[in-house]
């Protein structure tokens, strides 16, 4: 029996799935399962084999991206599903943990070369949000927010879940007209957008991306508000004003685990005596970790997805409150199927914007981050810092009541 055979035979009990393998025999794995769908696919190459049983996520990546795995019944998502709910989180077993040598090298690459200076971090940030902007506008809402949605309900559609996840976040800021904001990470100028608008106050958003920033800028004009919704082309760690609100959404992932003290403590800076900070990002709940090697090597090089344990460690002795902690656990991965649902329907525009390969790489990308949401440990946090004890109501009925004035 071959390595594959019983590689696939220990990780594949639930669901029904079929090998055909390059000599054109197929070995058949798992039971079927009415959670699960069949899933039929074909190694064209050998080699594939070696790549997988030594990193089952980045070996069938690049065989999927190179056209040497191929899928008869289902797609890339079936078939990511299919793999990882024989191997929950939760049920603290897996049979798809690359091996102990790559873990070790995994480790070592975390611990010793992320560093995740300022100028690596532009570049960093370039290599996943300078894509063309045409893209975004084909899977994201119609605000380009690319970050995770909050749903009030599982039938919403992504726009309301958008929405709703602004207004979630702004109740958590106690925002009055007048007050200064900073918007660290301010992706495409939705969220300071959205908080004037509902405030009244004035809005600073901050990247390093040079194309967010043009729509940013050409949306504030736009709408007429530039003078009080403005966008720099800064790192966070040159601004030298302070602010009564910061509001931090899908950039902690790229601040690298050496910068989270420098981060908060710079964040805790930026502060006014009163001020108050919301640190939206994903999250790990099994503790720290490392950055699999296919997202670091075609997705966010740089990026490294924080344990809570990390965050607050991090956070220690730094003269402020952790006021407030949620976790997300099922929001992001209902946000990533709707985005998964939108680029499958796009695939002949992202192939003629780039080639067959990449759509396959940005398929993988949003499949396997649908299952580590779905069936592994990653969830998100929203953690507020406050730094006076007396910045905000004694009891988070605030939050609930804010909330539902923004939604209306």
């Amino acid at each position: 029996m071959a390595l594959i055979d019983v590689f696939l035979r220990r990780a594949i009990r639930r669901g029904d799935l079929t090998l055909i393998k390059p000599d054109g025999s197929s070995t058949r794995f798992g039971a079927p399962d009415a959670e699960l769908k069949p899933v039929t696919f074909t190694i064209h190459d050998k080699n594939v084999y070696r790549a997988i049983l030594a990193d089952p996520a980045l070996g069938l990546a690049e065989a999927f991206m190179d056209g040497r795995v191929t899928l008869q019944q289902g797609d890339i998502l079936d078939l990511l599903t299919l793999a990882t709910a024989n191997s929950r989180w939760e049920n603290g077993t897996s049979h798809l943990a690359a091996n102990r040598w790559r873990d070790f090298k995994g480790k070592f690459r975390h611990r010793f070369l992320r560093l995740n200076k300022a100028l690596e971090s532009k570049k960093n940030v370039a290599h996943h949000y300078d894509l063309s902007d045409r893209l975004y506008d084909l899977f994201l809402d119609a605000d380009k927010q690319y970050s995770c949605a909050y749903y009030t309900d599982r039938d919403n559609s992504l726009e309301q879940a958008q929405a709703d996840k602004k207004a979630h976040i702004v109740a958590k800021l106690s925002i009055e007209p007048g007050m200064r904001v900073l918007d660290i990470g301010c992706g495409w100028g939705g969220m300071a957008l959205y908080i004037h608008a509902k405030t009244g106050a004035e809005v600073l958003g901050i990247t390093l991306s040079e194309e967010q920033l043009k729509v940013a800028q050409r949306r504030a004009e736009e709408a007429g508000v530039a003078d009080k919704v403005r966008f720099q082309l800064i790192d966070y760690r040159a601004l030298d004003q302070t602010f009564d609100r910061i509001v931090s959404v899908g950039m902690f992932e790229h601040v690298g685990v050496r910068n989270f003290r420098t981060y908060l403590e710079k964040c805790r800076d930026l502060l006014t005596p009163t001020g108050v900070m919301l640190l939206h990002t994903i999250g790990r709940a099994d503790g720290p970790g490392y950055t699999d090697q296919f997202t670091d090597k075609y997705i966010f090089p740089g990026g490294y997805i924080p344990g809570l344990s990390e965050v607050l460690e991090a956070n220690n002795y730094i003269r402020w409150f952790v006021s407030d902690i949620e976790v997300l656990r099922l929001h992001y991965a209902f946000t990533l199927r709707e985005w998964y649902k939108r680029t499958v329907e796009h695939r002949d525009a992202i192939v003629a914007l780039y080639d067959e390969r990449f759509f396959r790489m940005w398929t993988y990308y949003l499949a396997g981050a649908i299952v580590s949401f779905t069936n592994g440990p990653l969830v998100n946090f929203q953690i507020q810092f406050t730094r006076d004890r007396d910045a905000l109501p004694l009891t988070r009925d605030y939050m609930l009541e804010e909330e539902r004035k923004l939604r209306g």
